[in-house]
Parts: structure tokens; sequence; C-alpha cells
């Protein structure tokens, strides 16, 4: 950290772009100003996901709800958006993209606790939901329905 970035943050205040690709991303944290007790869930909602089919390159969309009980660590939200866009051009199925953005959040955060829902948009007519946790929610935490409901096509 230098005394013109206290913080240490490299993105946020800067001029920053999503990196090429998701292992290339920096995602930031900043510490958790909150109480020791774990009953804060913290909230990313995020409705235009895009990542690449890896076999045809065509785009595939999600809406992605990510939850969790901060430990010692916040995730920095613009770090957060730019990781989730440099999935733009990354080639990877719906379980995988899912699943690698919640497993990088964990190994970045420690958190008491993280879920994520890919509510991933049809493709071939069959939309693919993908549910990942790190274990059972903590004893006294109150965690929303995610809100999205299931996929009922037109009409």
């Amino acid at each position: 950290m230098s005394s013109d970035n206290p913080t240490g943050l490299t993105q946020l205040g800067q001029t920053a772009f999503a990196a090429n690709t998701p292992e290339a991303a920096t995602l930031e944290r900043v510490p958790w100003q909150g109480d020791d007790l774990p009953r804060t869930v913290v909230r990313f909602v995020c409705p235009e996901f895009t990542s690449l089919c890896p076999v045809t390159g065509q785009p595939d969309f999600a809406h992605l709800v990510i939850d969790y009980v901060p430990a010692k660590w916040l995730v920095e939200s613009k770090s957060l958006k730019l990781f989730l866009q440099s999935f733009r051009n990354h080639g990877a199925f719906h379980e995988s993209c899912t699943v690698m953005v919640a497993r990088r959040l964990v190994e970045t955060l420690d958190p008491v606790w993280l879920r994520i829902g890919g509510y991933w948009y049809p493709r071939g007519g069959i939309p693919i939901d993908v549910f990942w946790q790190t274990g059972p929610t903590p004893e006294g935490v109150w965690v929303p329905d995610q809100g999205v409901p299931p996929y009922r096509g037109r009409g």
C-alpha cells in the first residue's frame, strides 16, 4: 500500500478494464467492519452474465445470484464486476462457469458461507440452473429466496 492509495486497491477509483480471461482477472477484497456474529448476508445479482459455449463459441447468458456471509473480508464490487465481465470471452459449460465464480470468491474471501445460483437462459430449448454452496447455512442467518422464478418460456 502506498500513501496515495491507503486501501491497496488497484481498480476502485482507477481506470480499469475486464481481463481477457477469468484466470487473469484481479478479484480484490476489503476488510469487513461488521461484528463477529455471522448474521450478515451480502448479495450480488448479475442479471446479464455472459460466457461462451466451449463447443460452438456462441454466447450463453445467465442470471447469477451470489449470497455470502463475510468472515474478515468483503469483495470489492468493481473488481467483482470486472471479474464477471472477463467471462465474456471464456468458453466453458454452464456448470463450470457457475462453480468457477463461486470457488474464486471463496478463495479470495474465505467467507463463513457462500452460495451461488446460476440461472442460465435456454439454448436448444433447455434452461440449466446450477447451484453451489460451501455447506449448510449458518445457524441464525436469514437468507432470502434468490427471487429468480423457474423458466416458463413464452406465455
